[in-house]
């Protein structure tokens, strides 16, 4: 339903409040010019835009919050629990405030809506053509703060090896008898020879220090191979059986039919897997897809979107960024890096990357279930 839609359905009350929001100037006993006033109001561009852009950063993160949320209602529960994780940055005492505040402020911008049947009453909604004014606004706001580049003179693009090297791993296993110790993990001889067999070449991860929340075994093996590893376990095509990994019947069909994996499957499923950490991070990859059309320097691109990443324990926004997202959507094939002298490091989405990041929607609550010990 549109923003006009709304204002139709929506009581004299509320639409008296977002009358007095926006200083219309109409009788407030008449619905009909209270809702003439408010769309002739709202329609315009500066206005508009203006409102958005003076947004604080825990209301820009709610909005963006509800922007890449595609269900028609969501509850006032939900609202709540998405305003609360908007505060990651500041003092425990600003976080006693209360979450309704920002929804009723939402409600007097017109913003969000209540159902208008009885079975949605209690539920809320975002008027669809406003969603995109939204995205709009904020991307020509993040574009305008963005430094973008000329082509380097070299630059890293890993377009389908990620593919190719899930092949690579079957056969790896098939090809090899590979031990695993009491905790299931790879000897780090085999993950070097393995490491050593594939496209992309990665360290072995080192003693100490902590690795969790990013997949089952990210703990033991390095980030690529972590992810690769796990795609493979969770789509039954490897298995961890008897203190050995073994190519499943399904890993063994594929292996002989040469059936190369979609890349979407694996996107998919990074998304999935990374949401434990990062939960808004559909979002972070449209921005991202959004602002990397042309070489822009990943600097730029920190300082613009990673005000909307929160830390994950020891991970700060910066190395969110830069090893979980950027560096995974290289290895997706999605991003490609460079670096030149004046510049520093870039990136630029790829055709493929942006067809792919368009293309596949997540749902909120769909996420990899990790054991509650990583």
């Amino acid at each position: 339903m549109n923003f006009a839609d709304m204002l139709s359905y929506a009581d004299i009350h509320q639409l008296t409040r977002i009358a007095q929001h926006y200083q219309c100037e109409c009788n407030e006993n008449s619905k009909n010019e209270l809702i003439q006033s408010i769309l002739s109001t709202v329609s315009r561009k500066d206005i508009f835009e203006d409102h958005v852009t003076r947004l604080n950063i825990e209301d820009l993160r709610f909005l963006n919050s509800i922007l890449f949320d595609h269900r028609e209602t969501l509850s006032l529960e939900e609202l709540v629990a998405y305003v609360q994780q908007t505060k990651f940055d500041l003092p425990d005492a600003v976080l006693s405030s209360n979450p309704r505040d920002t929804i009723v402020k939402f409600k007097y911008l017109g913003w969000l809506f209540n159902g208008f049947s009885q079975q949605t009453r209690y539920l809320f909604q975002v008027p669809l053509d406003l969603k995109d004014r939204f995205r709009s606004v904020l991307e020509r706001k993040f574009q305008s703060e963005l430094h973008y580049t000329s082509e380097p003179p070299v630059y890293r693009d890993e377009q389908m090896l990620i593919v190719e090297d899930l092949h690579l791993l079957l056969k790896f296993v098939h090809n090899h008898t590979i031990p695993l110790n009491g905790e299931g993990v790879m000897y780090r001889r085999s993950q070097q020879q393995l490491l050593d067999s594939l496209s992309v070449t990665e360290s072995l991860v080192g003693k100490g220090g902590w690795r969790f929340g990013y997949g089952l075994r990210f703990k033991e093996y390095p980030n690529r191979l972590s992810f690769l590893y796990d795609y493979a376990i969770y789509q039954g095509l490897l298995e961890e059986r008897e203190e050995r990994l073994i190519l499943t019947s399904a890993g063994q069909d594929m292996l002989a039919l040469g059936k190369k994996e979609l890349l979407t499957n694996m996107y998919r499923f990074w998304l999935r897997l990374y949401k434990n950490a990062i939960p808004n991070l559909l979002s972070l990859v449209h921005w991202i897809e959004t602002c990397s059309r042309e070489w822009v320097t990943t600097q730029s691109l920190q300082q613009v979107i990673g005000p909307f990443i929160k830390p994950f324990y020891y991970d700060d926004a910066v190395s969110i960024m830069e090893q979980r997202i950027l560096r995974m959507m290289m290895h997706l094939g999605l991003l490609r890096f460079g670096e030149d002298e004046p510049n520093g490091q870039m990136v630029q989405m790829t055709t493929m990357g942006r067809a792919v990041v368009q293309g596949v929607y997540v749902p909120h609550d769909d996420k990899i279930v990790l054991p509650s010990h990583l």
